[in-house]
């Protein structure tokens, strides 16, 4: 589903991977600086490699050798960070709705009833992300980027900034995804707790290199 070969050198960080993911769900675990979101970062376009190929469910969306770069918008990648990035004037359901504005009622995966019965939401979409706790941001986040209709759902660290209790409220959501939704999920973290519940596909990352 995926094929990824990078090498991007910074003053004190180089990444230097070639993998392939096969699996509908994977994790990527390592330390803090290992080089697991600047990877996520590379797939989404948000950090262009040096040199390398990207490619997701056949379609090239970045090979420095043939000089393709996709931006951002038109790679599809559903993102979802530690904190978020809620918009913070508008309610729940403007934030979903969100996702589905530029897109044609044709493209579309899944409809926001959809999306609120399987992560719970329903009941906070009059809220304000002020409003809400640190897991119901994240659930919205969640929702926000599945119906985007992605090729690709990313999750980078989504449960760092939780605490324990927090954690155990959303992790079973994150499963459900998981086991629900046919779209292709890559999960990093540095908890290993975190990704036994998610998959047990992992691959694990150190000073921005695979590990055997």
């Amino acid at each position: 589903m995926i094929e990824l070969q990078a090498r991007l050198k910074r003053p004190h960080f180089e990444l230097d991977v070639a993998l392939q993911l096969t699996h509908r769900v994977t994790a990527l675990f390592g330390p803090s600086g290992s080089g697991k979101s600047t990877l996520l970062a590379v797939i989404a376009g948000i950090i262009k490699p040096d040199s390398g190929r990207v490619v997701v469910n056949g379609e090239c969306l970045f090979d420095s050798a043939q000089h393709i770069n996709q931006p951002i918008y038109q790679r599809k990648v559903g993102l979802v960070f530690q904190d978020g990035r809620l918009f913070p004037h508008l309610n729940v359901a403007h934030n979903l709705a969100y996702a589905l504005n530029f897109m044609p009622a044709a493209q579309q995966q899944f409809e926001l009833g959809q999306i609120t019965e399987l992560l719970e939401i329903g009941h906070l979409l009059k809220q304000l992300p002020h409003q809400l706790s640190g897991g119901e941001k994240q659930r919205v986040a969640l929702g926000r980027a599945l119906l985007s209709s992605p090729r690709l759902l990313m999750l980078d660290e989504p449960l760092a900034s939780l605490d324990d209790r927090l954690k155990s409220q959303i992790l079973p959501f994150l499963k459900r995804v998981a086991d629900e939704i046919s779209i292709p999920m890559l999960y990093i973290s540095h908890s290993k707790e975190e990704i036994v519940q998610i998959t047990d596909n992992v691959i694990h990352i150190d000073s921005g290199r695979i590990l055997p």
